[in-house]
């Protein structure tokens, strides 16, 4: 038996943030996803050229994140499931501020727009998790960005495994001293 899921975009609460299922053949062998097809995501409106894919083995619960580089994201797991967490973090955006958390599973993709943080947990019952990053542009030391600590309670994010503040397997010194959002908000306050 052939199953087949057509390609399909969810809109979030975070302005251009989407949520896709890209399309996906199984049969008794196994399933085949689209990760990438040039010509859906141009007609969708998405970026649809990348200069860059990163692929991070990142083991069960712990935290990368949440990082804003001046580059739009294509994201996704190869295996494993991650708890995604995004934040618009766009002085001029009409969703500043706004968080959306999502599920990520083989099988669903986020874009992440320029200036939108993005972080995850791996969140898999027994095993690590591979995060997949596709880049529109390539990165650069010294390239423009923000980040927040994850660990701000003003955004309410549940992280879905305790994370220990002292365990830097979990979460590293730069992400756990990155500044809250009230101090993202002061330090670029006009």
């Amino acid at each position: 038996m052939v199953e087949i899921i057509d390609a399909s975009i969810q809109t979030s609460n975070i302005d251009g943030l989407k949520i896709i299922t890209p399309k996906q053949v199984t049969d008794d062998r196994g399933t085949i996803r689209e990760l990438f097809r040039f010509s859906w995501l141009k007609e969708n409106g998405i970026v649809s050229s990348f200069e860059q894919c990163n692929n991070t083995l990142t083991h069960r619960g712990a935290v990368r994140g949440l990082h804003a580089e001046a580059m739009t994201k294509l994201v996704t797991v190869a295996s494993g499931e991650v708890f995604g967490a995004y934040v618009d973090i766009r002085p001029e955006s009409p969703t500043f501020g706004a968080v959306q958390t999502v599920r990520i599973v083989p099988g669903v993709m986020v874009l992440v727009p320029n200036g939108v943080c993005n972080g995850f947990q791996a969140a898999g019952e027994t095993a690590d998790s591979e995060y997949i990053y596709f880049f529109d542009q390539e990165w650069k030391p010294g390239m423009p960005g923000s980040a927040l600590t994850p660990l701000d309670p003003e955004l309410g994010i549940e992280w879905p495994i305790e994370i220990d503040v002292n365990d830097r397997s979990q979460i590293s010194e730069k992400d756990l001293n990155a500044p809250t959002l009230a101090q993202f908000k002061e330090a670029h306050a006009s």
